[in-house]
């Protein structure tokens, strides 16, 4: 899963026979676009045992375990995997998950997305417990907080579904985890929905694209921040885990233990950047697909800023439907103008501004035969820093373009994002820097212009009201809502340092 993602990860329970190994890997292979620097594995072949021969790697997944890693783990039938890029801790081998660690109770293993907006608080309490620390990491933390034994838990018999609504009261946001204790594997949204978290159902391949595959043809169950993962090991998505859910996944099958509300008038907040950007294209979330909702933006880009132009494209690949959007509404023609090379991995989640720059450098190559002499909108999904844009104007200006209009399908990020995304402050957004108030000028474009945060929510929230009023009432759940901080300065919560 790129799930519980701390940025990618997963988590699968086999009831058929032991393949846990290989299909955690491959649902880790598939979401790791969401980070590129780390991926561990843990895995549990009998009820009692987890353990993790191959233990912890830097870099992607299908580097840091081979195929002799995975041989090890051949017999087990439950497993957690995970991915990520650092937002909190640094970009060690230590701070890798799953994190491990022995109870009252045996070992559990867990896996986090998200990050802990009172983080610093609760190391310190943690910390009065006697219990120490030995990395960076809040997904430590959280591990020590579910291992530590809540007041009404009888001896003999550990409550897990207590442990981890004592640790959803002590954090409200941001997490999506994954616990592993035994032969069953828990899954957890916080109560705000903030990070993303999906069930798929594991079938044979004869009915993977069968209409008609009932439950009765299930042969695991898989949990993932993104749903596209699931295709890859011959899994269909099921449904999301609902803000503040507990889910039991076992050789029995899944069942949803409790619902753990938010504060009385709250709405949900889930991460609108998932929209924008981070998420895959074919990944589903609040009954919709990510790449309808960017083509949507694209849309409403086009009503909202339209201008006189010749062609429309996109900075590939991540803004490509919402340039298809922008083509379709404005009625002008849709070309490629860069041709990019796949073997460069994407420049925002790049750790330094100098590693950013020089991937610009060697990303793209100009398809110059489609836009010479012609007045171009290029079609961004977002600008967070501001330096990857400026080449890429410069590029297509040599090659031929005589206007590069500057349109992105979402608002300009102004705040920095304390759970999970890798914005850490202020003064590097371009939005907040004095060249924003000519940003056409400073980055070389002809014009440019924004998403409105209105014109945003609209484009994500039609789908949601178009869609799913049976699941909503299932799960009690009425209201959705979206944390647009980035764009606001709005938090969910009070954030505490």
């Amino acid at each position: 899963m790129r799930g519980v993602r701390l940025c990618g990860g997963g988590g699968m329970a086999n009831t058929t026979g032991g393949r846990a190994d290989f299909d955690t890997w491959t649902c880790c292979f598939a979401a790791q676009g969401s980070g590129e620097c780390w991926d561990c594995h843990e895995y549990g072949n009998k009820p009692t045992n987890i353990h993790h021969p191959k233990g912890k790697g830097m870099g992607l997944v299908n580097t840091a375990f081979k195929a002799e890693d995975l041989l090890k783990l051949r017999n087990g039938n439950l497993g957690i995997g995970h991915t990520r890029y650092s937002t909190t801790g640094i970009s060690e081998l230590q701070n890798c998950q799953p994190f491990v660690v022995d109870t009252l109770h045996g070992k559990i293993a867990v896996a986090h997305n998200g990050e802990l907006v009172n983080a610093s608080a609760l190391r310190k309490k943690v910390m009065r417990h006697g219990v120490g620390l030995s990395t960076s990491s809040d997904s430590e933390l959280i591990t020590q907080l579910l291992a530590l034994t809540p007041p009404m838990e009888e001896l003999d018999t550990p409550d897990w579904v207590a442990r981890i609504k004592n640790l959803m009261t002590e954090t409200p946001t941001s997490y999506s985890l994954l616990v592993m204790y035994k032969d069953v594997i828990y899954a957890v949204r916080d109560p705000y929905g903030n990070r993303p978290l999906s069930v798929g159902r594991l079938v044979p391949i004869s009915r993977l694209h069968s209409s008609g595959a009932g439950e009765t043809d299930t042969e695991g169950w898989v949990v993932s921040s993104e749903s596209c993962s699931f295709q890859s090991i011959g899994a269909r998505y099921y449904r999301e885990v609902q803000p503040g859910e507990i889910i039991q996944i076992s050789k029995n099958g899944v069942k949803s233990l409790s619902v753990v509300p938010r504060p009385e008038g709250d709405p949900p907040a889930f991460c609108i950047f998932e929209y924008v950007y981070f998420a895959r294209p074919d990944s589903i979330f609040e009954g919709q697909m990510v790449y309808t909702v960017r083509q949507r933006c694209g849309q409403q880009l086009a009503i909202e800023a339209p201008t006189d132009a010749d062609v429309v494209s996109t900075v590939p690949e991540s803004a490509t439907p919402a340039a298809l959007g922008y083509a379709q509404q404005s009625g002008l023609p849709y070309v490629e103008v860069l041709c990019k090379n796949r073997y460069v991995g994407r420049t925002f989640i790049q750790p330094n501004t100098r590693l950013r720059q020089l991937g610009v450098a060697k990303k793209f190559g100009a398809l110059t035969d489609n836009f010479a002499g012609k007045r171009v909108v290029l079609v961004d999904d977002s600008i967070v820093r501001g330096n990857t844009i400026s080449p890429i104007i410069k590029l297509l200006k040599e090659a031929g373009a005589t206007e590069v209009h500057i349109r992105v399908a979402s608002p300009p990020i102004r705040f920095p994002c304390y759970m999970g995304i890798n914005i850490p402050t202020k003064e590097e957004l371009i939005a907040n820097k004095p060249e924003f108030e000519d940003i056409a000028g400073y980055i070389g474009a002809t014009s440019v212009r924004y998403l409105s945060v209105e014109g945003l929510v609209s484009a994500v929230q039609s789908g949601i009201e178009s869609h799913g009023k049976e699941e909503r009432i299932s799960t009690k759940t009425t209201r959705f809502g979206h944390c647009t901080a980035c764009l606001t300065g709005k938090y969910p919560v009070e954030l505490e340092w």
